[in-house]
């Protein structure tokens, strides 16, 4: 196993074991499986196991593994707090404490606040009072690093970075979210802060596995004979401001093999034509885009604060993968900001299209998006939601 530093010279696998998918026995997860992953994995170097409150049986499975078998002190534990449904201190120590009930140990190594999509989520927990909480829970030993996880776009989550003094932070990046989201603009500005970046949904929940039948023939052609999964993993290492890469393993073959990858891979091995074929995959996958948009932004920002790339990512998404998952994702990354940047909001002016270097015809394009991802009852949801989680 290879490792990459934290900000306080500890070494992180750069292989992380993310626990949201440990397998099921009916509604149960299934322990006896799940603590031979886990071992295996530890065994195999792996250091940094990721969790959730919010992951259905997750943290107390983990817990109980590392208690039971007494191996709490060879692995760094990253939890989160549900920010989007705390209100008062008094739930965020409850919630907290809670935690460290179901991982059966006194403090955690990496905790994050889970799933900032807009800069007002972190103004609403400063008036529950989070900094000092922070703080004080850093100084007891209960918290040893503290940090975000994020779904939104690029200009916020570079607010949100120079919001507080972040010990790390957590993304989704892989080859084909390269240029939305934080993006590797937000990857390379918390490099450039020191702040460690962990990597969630590093093949985009196994979409970049199960490629198309053209990307698999072309990639069964290359030379270094990659998988799927080891192309997306190996491009990711290549990057040195990536500190870890988080794999949802839940089969032993699949901790044995990322292990092997985790083993190899460095920084700067992506040769040209390692690039290129990431590059023509890419372009395969996107031969069912609806929109032509490469993502460079220079449409924005819009005067009513329609987020345009931000539309046609997603509307794009429902015809590459599938249309379900695509608007949920939407729902949940847009949708649930403060601004949340809908089409609704366009007033039609036509100043994005004088900037596209596409020369896409943005304002009937977006009603096109718009129509294909807020269909009613999905507006209704979408609303319904605003309601209850945007403070």
């Amino acid at each position: 196993m290879k490792y990459r530093f934290d900000r306080h010279g500890n070494q992180i696998s750069q292989l992380g074991y993310g626990c949201m998918r440990f397998t099921k026995k009916g509604n149960a997860i299934d322990y006896e499986k799940a603590e031979r992953e886990v071992l295996l994995a530890i065994e195999g170097g792996v250091n940094y196991f990721d969790t959730a409150y919010i992951y259905p049986g997750s943290e107390e499975c983990l817990g109980r593994i590392l208690d039971e078998n007494k191996c709490r002190d060879k692995v760094y534990i990253a939890t989160k707090l549900p920010q989007y449904i705390m209100r008062s201190s008094a739930a965020i120590d409850k919630t907290f404490n809670e935690e460290l009930s179901r991982l059966r140990t006194d403090y955690i190594d990496y905790y994050l606040m889970h799933m900032f999509t807009d800069y007002a989520e972190w103004e609403h927990l400063k008036t529950l009072g989070i900094e000092d909480w922070i703080e004080q829970n850093k100084a007891a030993g209960r918290i040893r690093n503290i940090g975000f996880s994020y779904h939104g776009d690029t200009d916020m989550f570079l607010k949100i970075l120079d919001a507080y003094d972040w010990d790390f932070c957590q993304i989704q990046y892989n080859y084909l979210d390269e240029h939305t989201q934080a993006g590797r603009k937000g990857l390379q500005a918390a490099a450039a802060k020191g702040i460690p970046v962990i990597i969630m949904e590093p093949l985009r929940g196994g979409k970049l596995v199960n490629l198309p039948d053209k990307a698999k023939q072309l990639l069964a052609l290359d030379s270094k004979g990659y998988t799927p999964a080891e192309l997306g993993l190996r491009w990711l290492w290549n990057q040195p401001e990536v500190s870890c890469v988080l794999s949802g393993m839940n089969s032993e073959d699949m901790i044995k093999e990322n292990i092997r990858i985790a083993s190899e891979a460095e920084a700067g091995d992506f040769t040209d034509e390692d690039m290129e074929t990431v590059e023509q995959i890419k372009k395969i996958i996107r031969e069912r885009e609806k929109v032509g948009c490469t993502g460079c932004r220079y449409c924005m920002p819009c005067p009513k604060g329609v987020d345009i790339p931000g539309n046609f990512y997603y509307y794009n998404l429902m015809y590459m993968e599938k249309k379900a998952p695509a608007r949920f994702e939407f729902a949940q990354n847009m949708g649930m900001r403060k601004e949340p940047g809908f089409v609704s909001q366009c007033a039609g002016c036509g100043k994005c299209e004088k900037h596209c270097p596409q020369h896409i015809n943005i304002r009937e394009k977006l009603k096109e998006a718009d129509k294909a991802l807020r269909p009613l009852p999905y507006k209704i949801g979408i609303n319904a939601a605003r309601k209850f989680i945007i403070k």
